[in-house]
């Protein structure tokens, strides 16, 4: 899966792997703030958030890859994403940079013990390898 580099995606740190997802998808990123939790929802649901007056649902990226709950910092950051019309926030540990990639792999079956199929692929640095997000199955999880 080659793609050119003036594909531009935001990298950040969930635990201690690097993660990125395409920056056309991305509407904003936003310090942490207080999250309503909602009953009867999947364990990675954390809640809602009002968003300037729009009702967004934030899910949280260490529950649904089976990590250790979140401990938050300074450094917490809700990237809300723009998917299928709607709105949905992602909680991460940190948000590093904005990349480019001058090549993207394949994901394998598994990656470090979560499922390949949450990964488009992983770009390659010359400084460590980032799994890129597939935005439909993070999202889409029944």
């Amino acid at each position: 899966m080659q793609r050119t580099d003036q594909d531009q995606y935001v990298e950040f740190g969930v635990g201690e792997e690097n993660y990125a997802i395409l920056i056309s998808d991305i509407h904003e990123i936003i310090r942490m703030q207080d999250i309503t939790e909602i009953p009867n929802c999947q364990h990675y649901v954390q809640g809602v958030i009002n968003l300037r007056g729009r009702i967004v649902p934030v899910i949280s990226l260490r529950s649904l890859f089976s990590l250790d709950k979140e401990v938050l910092t300074k450094s917490t950051r809700i990237v809300v994403v723009n998917h299928q019309e709607e709105s949905v926030g992602i909680i991460v540990d940190k948000v590093n940079k904005v990349a480019t990639f001058s090549d993207i792999q394949a994901p394998p079956e598994r990656v470090g013990g979560i499922s390949g199929a949450y990964f488009v692929g992983i770009g390659i640095t010359p400084a460590s390898l980032v799994g890129i997000l597939k935005l439909d199955e993070v999202l889409l999880r029944e």
